[in-house]
């Protein structure tokens, strides 16, 4: 089993992954206690997807976050790096096109998309910067980024519970439900030395991002950034 580590490299967080594909959706609705199913409604309608628009979903995992973009009738391609959360994909959604690429060379021609989302995933990019550039790249002009991520509570009393709950709590319960608890010490690790919100807005604006604002969730456990590429 792996764990990777808080320098990032794509092999052990790929594989990491890999490790964790199989029951994966389901250790996320328990550690969050459900509160996933809401964040990713909260992406939905930040993305705002409609009829015949591309829409790119990155660190995609098994395309359970693409389903609600492909249910507008936008075009989505879900798009990872774990070929195990891929395959797992392709078993549950054999009819969207799932790719594999790295966020910090997408496999895609300029101005492509007319939004480019990704949740939970940012963070266990090696490069950031070089990520969001990629995102940026590949949008059309006019077109919109959605970033839901783990971020840092805005209540200092919440926030210390919650950083207890992240180092303590997370890991037992991660061993009864996942393949590789050892992947959530180091997710709850990651989490805790991720950016905060104004942090994560002005390197969206320094990739070239404008109109970037943000909305915490759950407290500022998640927040929504959101920006958009000029015409």
């Amino acid at each position: 089993m792996t764990r990777a580590s808080l320098n990032k490299q794509p092999h052990e967080v790929a594989s990491m992954f890999d490790d964790v594909a199989e029951r994966y959706d389901l250790t996320n609705d328990v550690l969050s206690l459900g509160q996933d199913r809401r964040w990713r409604k909260e992406v939905a309608k930040a993305v705002d997807a409609r009829p015949a628009q591309k829409i790119l979903d990155l660190a995609a995992g098994t395309a359970t976050s693409s389903l609600p973009f492909a249910q507008t009738g936008a075009y989505v391609v879900p798009c990872d790096f774990s070929i195990g959360m891929l395959q797992v994909g392709k078993k549950k959604h054999a009819w969207l096109p799932l790719t594999a690429g790295d966020a910090t060379r997408l496999p895609f021609k300029d101005d492509t998309f007319d939004a480019v989302t990704i949740s939970f995933g940012l963070r266990n990019v090696q490069d950031t910067d070089a990520a969001l550039r990629e995102m940026y790249r590949v949008t059309r002009p006019g077109g919109r980024v959605v970033i839901c991520e783990f971020s840092h509570p805005t209540w200092a009393p919440f926030r210390t519970v919650y950083t207890e709950y992240l180092m303590r709590a997370l890991p037992p319960v991660a061993r009864a439900v996942s393949s590789n608890p050892d992947a959530y010490v180091y997710l709850a690790e990651s989490i805790r030395a991720w950016p905060d919100q104004p942090a994560l807005a002005e390197r969206l604006r320094k990739a070239g991002w404008s109109k970037v604002a943000w909305r915490n969730l759950t407290g500022g456990v998640v927040a929504l950034h959101r920006g958009f590429k000029e015409s």
